[in-house]
């Protein structure tokens, strides 16, 4: 099964990709599932839910996390109430995954080795704790990039997702990650997370527009 872990619409408020247009790319692209992770808030990608449910594809919903040291993939949260700072930017990372974890869910740091202005994890990875596996392949990355995103998976011996980072139609499906057994609900996802029942890939059956 695959399903891409990692999708902005235009309720990330960065871009204008419609959920539809979004839903419908990823099924002529044979993905079975997407996952929306709009930028700071979780409760923001509410409406798609219901976009997937009308078109029949399932989406699951996650946040991506902007913290001083790079950014977060948040799975399993409810609510925005994971953000108890007060603001959306440079968020204490380590304080992130624990309050995350806490309420049951897991982090993921997303493109750690892209080197966004200040923010960017880059080797400080391979120290972090807490996390459920690494973004090792990202659809807006360089190949340099992922592979040492790759190569600190391995070393950390964690679990590895692929996700578009799609803002734009054309993007949906340049990465995804692949599940050994069935995903219906965001409890499976992380359970085949947890178990490292998952792997990341350039998604074989990605075409550009």
């Amino acid at each position: 099964m695959w399903i891409d872990t990692h999708c902005h619409t235009k309720y990330s408020y960065d871009n204008w990709l419609e959920p539809v247009d979004l839903i419908r790319r990823a099924k002529l692209l044979g993905i079975d599932a997407v996952c929306i992770t709009e930028h700071y808030s979780y409760e923001a990608s509410e409406p798609v839910e219901q976009v997937g449910m009308d078109e029949g594809l399932l989406v699951l919903r996650g946040v991506e996390i902007s913290t001083q040291r790079g950014h977060l993939l948040a799975y399993g949260v409810t609510d925005d109430g994971w953000n108890v700072w007060g603001r959306d930017n440079y968020l204490p990372m380590e304080d992130v995954i624990e309050r995350v974890n806490a309420l049951g869910g897991i982090c993921v740091p997303a493109h750690p080795f892209r080197e966004v202005g200040l923010s960017s994890l880059l080797e400080g990875l391979l120290d972090l704790d807490g996390i459920a596996a690494v973004e090792t392949h990202n659809g807006n990355n360089s190949a340099g990039d992922d592979r040492l995103a790759q190569r600190a998976a391995q070393l950390m011996g964690l679990p590895t997702l692929g996700g578009s980072d799609c803002h734009k139609t054309a993007a949906v499906g340049r990465c995804a990650t692949q599940f050994a057994g069935e995903i219906t609900c965001m409890a499976d996802f992380m359970a085949a997370v947890r178990s490292g029942n998952c792997r990341a890939a350039y998604y074989p059956g990605y075409a550009p527009d």
